[in-house]
């Protein structure tokens, strides 16, 4: 039967035409989709579009240490023609500049490539009719004519005519500006809007217009404007960039000075002033940073964690507290009934009621409902033919409540189920002792770990109030057991000092015994219910927070609370949720957790992070890959910074003892490109360290350089820098300029890459660590390897990079020296595993620097 629909609203302010047609019962067919999906394409709003290759490629240019870089080619380029000199220098820097463009567009591309797959795998999805069936899409394959079904949560994908809804509001702030829900009918309010959410009832609706052709589809330009802002992270490498670019410059014009007053040769200083200005600053590193950002993201989606917002890639390692909810995070989300108790009704009608009052959706409590209600012989397709459903008051978390009106043998049968507690104030004609007599088999249920659902019911006698002197049916209790991981995931957030806490909406009971069994409730904490927070004033709450690690019975208000108390407290807070009403504290949490299987797309948007497999179990991993990946960050920081230091100390040495520049711009701008980026790149894929969660969280004050990290930096980097200038000083006594130069640049080259070793850990040995564990790692040193012996041996290569052929004892003698950074720095790493061993009792923190501090 197929129908065309005219619209009953405004057509000018909607631009909404006729419906296209369809199948009210079955929906469109699978080909016909196909069809019109090809005829109208996508339905998703065209986003800004990209750049071009070549503006992307010119944009690795706007670096201010790149302009200046390019500044001293022409300078170089004009001073060769004034002097007549060869234009290698100028040549050779412009192919460093453009190779090093090259490389970043090649990784900003790779980067852009893996967040845009994991964009596509947190896309809203759909539930249409299609064929008859009920089925599950992607909201980009909707197409106009499709049937939807629309329930509390989900994201509305596209412009759509209402045929069918019970109770149904939705969320329109997207277009109207209007925060508050609209109610929704099939007469006058009839339309629905893409990209707007439902949020509370249930309904049908035909897709009308897709892609740009819906409303919000006129805005889509604005959105479309939006430019990506830099996480925390990278803004203060941005400004550690601008202190360092400050303090080089100083040092550079030093330099410049010195090597005029003792008349060296004026071009060449200037072309070693601007080329170490450059070199002292780690130009690529936000790129990398932001490389790494990305690599680790990909990293987490492999662990089943999309993160959806790069900041929280940061945040993740400093999370403190874990606020999880109950059912399907810390629980197998696999509900069976295993006790009922009817009150004045038999256990089958109890079921019977029970199964009447629920949906075939996939709340696993309503499945564990139907399915014993099965086990009776009441099966859900016979009873809702045999008693149809004549009105729906879906349920609310604010009521905790849902209750259905029925046709049931010749008269209207309101049934209502629900929390106990709530349900228990709409029943009439109880007596004192019956009241005991449930809530004593309540609690031993609760205490059992079951969570209770009660059962009430009356005939409609046309009253306005529905949930009104109802008739106590009984208690079906089910169970939800733990997941099995999830204990050993809490023993591990608590030896990582993180706090795990429970927030559910189950009886506090329930709540209690499923935290005693995994091991969130220990001695001297306490387990509180939402009804006591009302009762407190916000600052009690924060004073007393760190006392509770179960809350119960908790609204949408109570989880904000919870957050924000401690948040308080100096807090980070990680939250787990899947509802419409979980989105709230989601945002107010530093990480929103949001569920991938059960949550909804409301919950999905407002999160940081969607758990593909919502395991509490997957948070925790997840804080641990997030500390990973801020250590890997820290340590090609640590790698970049002492190797640039070293550059600097070998010139600035030399120059102050009179001796001509140990390195010329071409050696530096070499050492920058290929000892720096690549292993700092490579350093990206170093495995998280095994015991990264029996340390506390960092500090949210924490800089980059806490724990002595900066002086750590400062003295490997004058280290690396004083062997330069020793390979210098040596070849320039005993032989000549040429050969002197030739062994600071691989003295320099050779010993920050074996540097480079020292930085996969700051208190480990080089074998401690896994000599094989990051072969990225290895694969990048060797290419480098290669490289600096072939700048330095092949013949054609020589004039360009001033090198000249080396000896064995040269070659002895830069070797010897190459490794002097690796040897002192697992000598220190050992003096300081032994210097732990035995200050362990004495609370010694566990930092290499402690070292100097003995």
């Amino acid at each position: 039967m197929f129908v065309r629909i005219l619209l009953d609203m405004d057509y000018t302010k909607y631009n909404l035409a006729q419906t296209p047609d369809t199948d009210l019962i079955l929906g469109l067919s699978r080909n016909e989709a196909a069809v019109r999906l090809a005829a109208y394409g996508p339905n998703k709003l065209v986003g800004a579009k990209r750049r071009p290759l070549i503006l992307r490629f010119l944009d690795q240019f706007k670096d201010f240490m790149v302009i200046i870089l390019l500044i001293a080619a022409a300078v170089s380029f004009a001073m060769s023609v004034f002097e007549g000199r060869g234009y290698f220098d100028a040549a050779v820097i412009l192919a460093v500049v453009t190779l090093n463009a090259i490389l970043g567009l090649v990784q900003e591309s790779r980067a852009q490539k893996a967040i845009d797959a994991l964009k596509k795998m947190t896309s809203p999805t759909a539930t249409v009719i299609r064929d008859g069936e009920r089925t599950m899409i992607s909201g980009e394959e909707v197409v106009p004519g499709d049937l939807l079904i629309l329930e509390t949560g989900d994201f509305i994908p596209c412009d759509a005519k209402l045929i069918e809804c019970h109770s149904l509001q939705t969320e329109e702030s997207a277009v109207t500006g209007e925060s508050a829900p609209i109610r929704k009918d099939t007469k006058d309010n009839n339309i629905v809007l893409g990209t707007t959410l439902v949020t509370y009832g249930r309904g049908t609706a035909i897709a009308v217009k897709t892609g740009m052709n819906i409303e919000v589809g006129k805005i889509a330009g604005l959105i479309n404007n939006h430019k990506e802002a830099a996480t925390p992270l990278q803004k203060k490498l941005t400004q550690l960039g601008k202190l360092l670019g400050i303090a080089s410059l100083i040092i550079c014009s030093v330099i410049f000075a010195i090597g005029l007053f003792t008349r060296l040769p004026p071009f060449e200083m200037f072309m070693t002033s601007i080329s170490l200005a450059v070199a002292a600053i780690p130009e690529g590193l936000p790129a990398i940073v932001t490389i790494m950002l990305a690599l680790g993201v990909l990293r987490m989606s492999r662990h089943k964690a999309i993160v959806r917002k790069i900041p929280a890639v940061e945040t993740l390692g400093r999370a403190t507290v874990i606020c999880s909810d109950k059912t399907g995070t810390l629980t197998q989300n696999k509900m069976t009934v295993t006790e009922c108790s009817a009150f004045g009704v038999s256990k089958p009608i109890l079921l019977k009621f029970a199964g009447l009052c629920c949906n075939t959706g996939n709340d696993p409590t309503e499945t564990a409902i139907i399915n014993a209600a099965g086990e009776e012989g009441f099966q859900k397709n016979d009873l809702d033919i045999m008693y149809p459903r004549l009105h729906e008051v879906p349920f609310d978390s604010g009521r905790k409540l849902m209750t259905t009106v029925h046709s049931y043998d010749g008269r209207r049968l309101i049934i209502t189920k629900g929390a106990p507690d709530m349900l228990l104030k709409k029943c009439a004609g109880l007596s004192i002792q019956e009241r005991q007599n449930i809530n004593k088999v309540l609690l031993k249920m609760a205490d059992s770990a079951l969570r209770v659902i009660a059962v009430a019911f009356r005939d409609d006698r046309g009253e306005r109030e529905l949930e009104n002197d109802l008739t106590f049916a009984g208690l079906i209790g089910m169970i939800d057991p733990p997941r099995p991981e999830v204990a050993e995931a809490i023993k591990l957030c608590r030896k990582a000092g993180i706090k795990p806490v429970m927030i559910t909406g189950d009886h506090i009971g329930t709540a209690t015994a499923i935290a005693n069994q995994i091991g969130i409730l220990k001695k001297g904490e306490h387990a509180v219910t939402g009804a006591e927070i009302d009762l407190m004033s916000e600052r009690d709450l924060i004073k007393n927070i760190y006392k509770y690690s179960v809350f119960a019975r908790v609204s949408p208000t109570n989880k904000m609370q919870i957050v924000k108390a401690f948040q308080a407290r100096g807090e980070i807070v990680a939250m787990t949720g899947d509802g419409v009403n979980d989105a709230p504290a989601l945002k107010t949490a530093d990480i929103g957790c949001s569920m991938g299987i059960t949550g909804t797309d409301v919950a999905k948007g407002a999160s940081d992070m969607v758990l593909t497999d919502d395991n509490f179990a997957t948070i925790v991993t997840a804080i641990a890959l997030g500390r990973g990946i801020y250590a890997n960050i820290k340590k090609a920081i640590h790698f970049l910074l002492s190797s640039n230091i070293g550059e600097v100390v070998t010139i600035f040495v030399a120059i102050i003892l009179g001796f001509p520049s140990p390195l010329l711009a071409i050696h530096l701008l070499w050492i920058n490109l290929v000892t720096d980026s690549l292993p700092a790149i490579a350093l990206g894929f170093e495995p998280t360290e095994r015991d990264i969660m029996e340390h506390r969280p960092l500090n949210q004050k924490e800089g980059i350089f806490a724990g002595g990290l900066g002086i750590i930096i400062l003295l490997q980097g004058i280290m690396i820098g004083l062997l330069g200038v020793i390979a210098f000083v040596w070849g320039l006594q005993n032989y000549n300029l040429a050969i002197a130069r030739t062994m600071a640049f691989g003295t320099l080259a050779f010993a920050q890459l074996g540097h480079a070793l020292n930085t996969r850990s700051q208190n480990k040995s080089f074998f401690e660590v896994g000599a094989l564990k990051n072969l990225r790692l290895i694969g990048a040193l060797v290419l480098c390897i290669v490289l600096q012996f072939s700048v330095m041996n092949i013949s054609l290569l020589s004039p360009v990079f001033h090198t000249t052929r080396l000896n064995a004892s040269q070659w002895a003698m830069i070797f010897g020296l190459s490794i002097i950074p690796i040897i002192a720095v697992e000598t220190i790493k050992l003096l300081w595993g032994l210097l732990i061993k035995s200050k362990r009792k004495s609370g010694f923190d566990n930092h290499p620097l402690q070292i100097f501090k003995v």
